[in-house]
């Protein structure tokens, strides 16, 4: 047989060609399920192809063939059964088809978020000594600040300090709320700044439990990002040493905020777990009892997301301010709460503006 130069060469440039123009060299890799649909589309209209080379000898291509051999019953199924979210993506929530979340046997500790642990360490020490000392600091100066505005007057300085302190404490609850709220429902472990506390938030109804291992500092040091001495600061530079009581509240606002991951803690911890003291504040209704708190781990975990009192809860649900909320970020952006995910009625009655939560 003669071999024909001309044939190779094309042979070999048809190779190449295919290779350098080939989806994969201009697309990011993609997933089981996305190399499923491109088949699907691709393979009929290549099915039929003639490849017809430079000297009239016309022979039909083998990907027909190949995507016969390629086809393996259920293979399908079996890619998408397979295909999880990670703690980056949206749907990363407990009780979603896909999500990758599974609750464990037994009051196991389950750590969801890529890298995180439940080990102390002398940066979260650091971090969380530092903000508080910060707070503490700005706190003590508008303390100060008052009492010289009040011409030394001691009682009345320390009857408006307790009364922004228990207004502070009031509005940290329904800022709780809003906070849990907001990272229970939008975002993934991608988004700036915030990604690594929505990713928790998300991947912590799959074992709630796992919270009551933490330390105290390991707990609540990620919350000293977004409520830290940086916040505080440019709050205080805008009021001015002229509003004391700004500084004061947003102070202690910040402060409980951040601490409200620990009393969100001692909730999932029983009686016999926590201190005296822990319960008695429970008790009397100043921080998160275990009660009021378990109600929000009933999916499609839509309510009951104040974490520091529980004072604004009640309130919040029954005028459905959250779904109200979600109504019109979907307006706007057309972006749906995991809370609509999970549970599509839910979606529906927000859509229709019947926004009370039924209790």
């Amino acid at each position: 047989m003669k071999f024909d130069t001309r044939i190779f060469l094309w042979t070999i440039t048809v190779r190449v060609s295919c290779s350098a123009f080939a989806p994969s060299t201009f697309l990011p890799a993609a997933t089981p399920i996305d190399s499923i649909q491109m088949q699907s589309r691709i393979f009929p209209a290549l099915r039929s192809t003639l490849l017809q080379d430079d000297v009239g000898t016309t022979r039909p291509t083998v990907v027909g063939e190949a995507k016969e051999q390629m086809q393996v019953p259920g293979m399908e199924n079996d890619l998408m059964k397979g295909f999880t979210k990670s703690y980056l993506d949206d749907g990363f929530v407990f009780g979603l088809d896909g999500s990758g979340l599974e609750r464990p046997k037994g009051k196991v500790a389950s750590v969801v978020v890529e890298g995180d642990s439940l080990e102390t360490t002398s940066q979260q020490i650091g971090i969380v000594a530092a903000t508080f000392a910060g707070h503490f600091y700005f706190a003590a100066n508008a303390i100060a600040q008052l009492f010289s505005q009040t011409d030394g007057n001691a009682e009345l300085t320390a009857v408006a300090a307790l009364g922004t302190v228990i207004a502070s404490w009031i509005l940290a609850d329904f800022g709780s709320g809003v906070f849990h709220w907001a990272v229970d429902n939008y975002g993934n472990g991608r988004t700036p700044v915030m990604g690594s506390i929505i990713a928790a938030f998300q991947g912590h109804h799959s074992a709630p439990w796992t919270i009551t291992y933490r330390g105290f500092c390991n707990n609540v040091w990620k919350l000293c990002i977004p409520f830290g001495i940086p916040t505080i600061a440019i709050i205080s530079y805008l009021a001015g040493p002229e509003n004391p009581m700004v500084t004061l509240f947003f102070a202690v606002f910040c402060a409980i905020e951040i601490m409200s991951q620990e009393l969100h803690k001692w909730s999932h911890m029983t009686v016999k777990e926590t201190p005296v003291w822990v319960n008695t504040l429970q008790d009397l209704g100043i921080t998160i009892a275990r009660v009021p708190h378990a109600k929000h781990h009933l999916a499609p975990y839509d309510g009951n997301y104040c974490i520091v009192s529980g004072i604004c809860n009640d309130a919040l649900d029954k005028s459905g301010f959250f779904r109200w909320m979600e109504h019109k970020i979907y307006e706007v952006n057309g972006v749906e709460s995991n809370a609509w995910k999970l549970d599509p009625e839910l979606r529906e009655r927000t859509l229709r503006g019947q926004y009370r939560l039924q209790l």
